[in-house]
């Protein structure tokens, strides 16, 4: 259980979520994306517009990978971009192949995910993030099955995102790669996020 925790997290920054397990850092990721709902409190997005839903701006991307076996690679993406943004078909498989080719499985598009090892299917449960533009995007360990070049491959996606005045909020124990990232600790005691605070 998570009490008394306040924080503010800010259109181009990258706020990692540390702690030790079970401290509630899924938790709170999943609280975020509208899974759970608060006993106290309130999650609220600000914007220009006002108070926004938050779900509907969110990626998530869990413990899962959210692959269908019975689909191929591309089925996987060509489906989740259609739920999430729609467009014609040849603008979701332009947007299935760039985000294939970025996780280096443009290769392996035909192949039936189910028979795809757990690291594949991790770079294909990740390019979810490519096929469907949304502002904010909640990681829960996102590094889990993934080799150290394909960590650098979500740390550059993750970049662009910021760069684009995107937000990151990611539950993880090990480094992501990123440059400059405001970490909150759960725990015991629960601090104010700042950028000198290190996992």
């Amino acid at each position: 259980m998570i009490s008394d925790l306040s924080f503010t997290a800010k259109a181009g920054e990258a706020l990692l979520v540390v702690g030790p397990n079970g401290a509630g850092k899924t938790t709170l990721i999943r609280t975020i994306a509208g899974f759970i709902a608060p006993v106290a409190g309130s999650v609220s997005l600000k914007g220009d517009d006002g108070d926004r839903d938050i779900a509907a701006c969110c990626h998530y991307v869990g413990h899962l990978t959210g692959v269908k076996a019975n689909l191929s690679a591309a089925e996987n993406l060509a489906f989740w971009a259609a739920y999430f943004d729609g467009g014609d078909g040849n603008a979701i498989a332009e947007r299935v192949d760039d985000a294939l080719a970025h996780f280096g499985l443009l290769d392996l598009a035909d192949y039936p995910a189910g028979l795809l090892s757990a690291g594949q299917k991790r770079r294909l449960g990740l390019a979810r993030l490519i096929v469907a533009s949304r502002p904010i995007w909640l990681l829960d360990e996102p590094t889990v099955s993934l080799d150290a070049a394909s960590t650098e491959l979500l740390a550059k996606l993750i970049q662009q995102h910021l760069a684009g005045g995107g937000l990151v909020i990611a539950a993880t124990h090990l480094p992501l790669g990123l440059d400059e990232p405001v970490y909150l600790r759960l725990g015991a005691r629960t601090a104010t996020p700042s950028p000198e605070a290190r996992p």
